[in-house]
């Protein structure tokens, strides 16, 4: 399963991706269809390589957010994206104001979040009536 990035600032996203080509892995980098660009790394890395890759990416995150607070024209909107897999296997976004997203990412790497907004769309798109401890 690929694992997927996104940046909204060229550098940051240059960055990572020397820091991802450093690790001898290969990626896939394009434009967002929303905003930004997304960086893809098509296989699944070493445990290892992962975790470094995730620190490398919180890091950059962080100093994006940094960046983005400092100028006026983005701190009136203030939003973040996390990208998600639908039961069909197709991708989509979901919007969060600051509020929500900077807290979420404070305690969960980005794949962590992908996995728990996957797995409210899942539920979302098969919603279960009843009981939670009824066997779906």
């Amino acid at each position: 399963m690929a694992t997927e990035y996104i940046f909204f600032d060229a550098d940051l996203r240059e960055r990572f991706v020397q820091a991802v080509a450093a690790r001898a892995l290969a990626c896939q980098v394009q434009e967002d269809a929303m905003e930004g660009f997304v960086v893809r790394i098509p296989d699944d890395p070493a445990d290892e390589v992962l975790e470094a890759i995730e620190a490398e990416y919180e890091a950059l995150m962080n100093e994006q957010m940094l960046r983005a607070e400092a100028r006026p024209d983005w701190v009136s909107h203030q939003v973040a994206g996390v990208r998600f897999t639908r039961a069909d296997g197709s991708a989509g976004m979901v919007r969060l104001p600051a509020a929500v997203a900077r807290p979420l990412m404070e305690r969960f790497s980005a794949e962590e979040a992908h996995a728990l907004v996957s797995a409210i769309a899942h539920s979302l798109e098969n919603p279960v009536d009843g009981p939670l401890c009824r066997k779906g």
